[in-house]
């Protein structure tokens, strides 16, 4: 909130001049949603905009009647409900016209929950649902409680996988997640004996595994990982997590390895992710399903792609996410060619299509893991192309030594052009150096070589969305497989 009626969400800036823009159709539904969660009402320094919010609680009372518009839709409505009782239980005053309408938005939302959606649009109805019923008090507001934990105690078990990654795949749905499981905890203290004792402990043993994810899936910038939908600053980053998770003594945040640095192999088996780690260099690799076969929204057609972190920068990336909704753009953003991975006959690997939608999907198969003399190895293969004329298998060999990854990709199974795409950070600078070979000059000073030792290889434009509303301009090192292999090694000293 950057003024009494001046807003940035998404990186794009607006107004509300009037009461139509809490639903103008010429912004993009998401802003609008963002305009009403409220999530200003417990942003940094937000006391000193205590005016601002007290003037926009009141408008949005006055020019939003009850079931009309985007803020009345379930999940905006979820987010408002836990923001407005986290901004009342710091102290603000509670004015009657607001407690009234935080009733009447908590009742609406128990007669329509996202059932039809599942995933996390039914769990932040939950949790919005647990936080009412926590608020108020009398026999309503015990059953808005009990539906909220009845709910959450089904899906938890569902949406937080073994390895403690999250069912959809993605890391910023995971930290949102988390940071819903970690606001739980903080309501079950203040409202103590409220939620059973063996609830609170399953959340806390869930909020230290998912703590544990997010910390394999971290490059060392401290931001996570893009698979799947993902993109910076629309959740707490690993770090603003552990802080709360160890205010609240959730022991694998307080205990002190999880500072220390990883082990040189971590898989995360259900999840399907794996994390490479020398003493300069970090690699996540994609080896997972696209996620949940009844929920797969939010997924990519990224199947073997990885990002790859040499000196503590960002060297390979996968595309990111800029937008939701329909559109040419969002198709790109999900498609292969804007992964670094490999993209056969032009095809992607997962059928995505719409906004949120997929046809058929690859499958990773025949995941194998190795270390030998100091070297770390995994190969996996995936059927996504064999939908394809000869049935095509990609297969993405990774091997991760001191000063070295060496990355080997066949396509066995038809005649299809198959091509490699590695896309560059943008703050990298790329110098030719021979042929099929390049240097990378990182912002640190380090360099980074690339040798394509088969394949043809050639640098074309690509783009990088690291955040929603930011698109910015980058390169790709394109490698077509030439008899049906290409092998790169990026090698640093």
């Amino acid at each position: 909130m950057l003024g009494p009626w001046q807003f940035r969400f998404l990186n794009h800036e607006h107004n509300l001049p009037s009461q139509r823009g809490w639903n103008d159709a010429a912004l993009d539904k998401l802003w609008l949603y963002n305009l009403h969660y409220f999530d200003d009402l417990n942003a940094r320094a937000a006391d000193q905009r205590r005016a601002w919010h007290q003037a926009l609680l009141q408008r949005w009372q006055l020019e939003n009647r009850p079931a009309d518009g985007n803020g009345w839709e379930p999940y905006p409505t979820s987010l408002r409900i836990v923001n407005w009782v986290k901004w009342l239980q710091a102290g603000n005053a509670a004015p009657h016209a607001m407690v009234q309408s935080l009733a009447t938005q908590a009742r609406w939302l128990a007669q329509r929950l996202e059932w039809h959606l599942l995933g996390n649009h039914l769990f932040a109805n939950a949790k919005a649902l647990v936080f009412a019923g926590l608020f108020f008090e009398g026999a309503e507001a015990a059953s808005w409680l009990a539906k909220g934990l009845k709910i959450i105690a089904r899906e938890l078990p569902e949406q937080v996988l073994a390895d403690g990654g999250n069912f959809e795949r993605s890391t910023m749905y995971h930290a949102i997640f988390l940071e819903d499981l970690l606001d739980l905890l903080n309501a079950a203290e203040r409202w103590p004996g409220q939620v059973p004792a063996a609830q609170v402990a399953q959340w806390r043993e869930a909020a230290g595994r998912m703590l544990q994810w997010l910390a394999g899936m971290t490059h060392p910038d401290g931001e996570i990982a893009l698979f799947n939908d993902a993109a910076f600053g629309i959740a707490p980053g690993l770090e603003e997590l552990r802080s709360y998770a160890e205010r609240l003594a959730i022991p694998s945040a307080l205990a002190s390895e999880a500072r220390q640095s990883m082990p040189v192999l971590l898989q995360f088996p259900e999840s399907g992710y794996v994390r490479l780690e020398q003493a300069e260099a970090v690699a996540l690799l994609d080896v997972a399903p696209i996620g949940p076969d009844y929920l797969p929204g939010h997924a990519h057609a990224d199947t073997l792609s990885f990002e790859l972190s040499v000196f503590g920068q960002r060297a390979v990336v996968n595309g990111g996410t800029s937008r939701y909704g329909l559109g040419p753009e969002r198709l790109r953003e999900r498609g292969t060619a804007a992964h670094s991975t490999v993209q056969v006959a032009g095809e992607d690997s997962s059928e995505v299509w719409g906004g949120f939608r997929v046809a058929r999907r690859a499958r990773p198969i025949d995941l194998q893991l190795a270390t030998h003399e100091g070297a770390v190895t995994v190969a996996c293969s995936h059927d996504g192309y064999t939908r394809l004329p000869g049935a095509p298998v990609h297969r993405r060999d990774w091997v991760l030594d001191a000063d070295r990854l060496r990355v080997t990709d066949t396509v066995r199974g038809g005649t299809h052009a198959a091509l490699a795409r590695y896309i560059l950070h943008p703050a990298l600078q790329v110098v030719a150096s021979g042929s099929n070979n390049w240097k990378l000059h990182l912002p640190g000073g380090q360099c980074l070589r690339v040798a394509v030792l088969a394949g043809s290889a050639h640098l074309e434009p690509a783009r990088y969305a690291p955040e929603f509303g930011k698109v910015l301009p980058t390169q790709c090192l394109a490698v077509h497989l030439v008899d049906s292999r290409a092998v790169l090694e990026w090698i640093w000293s």
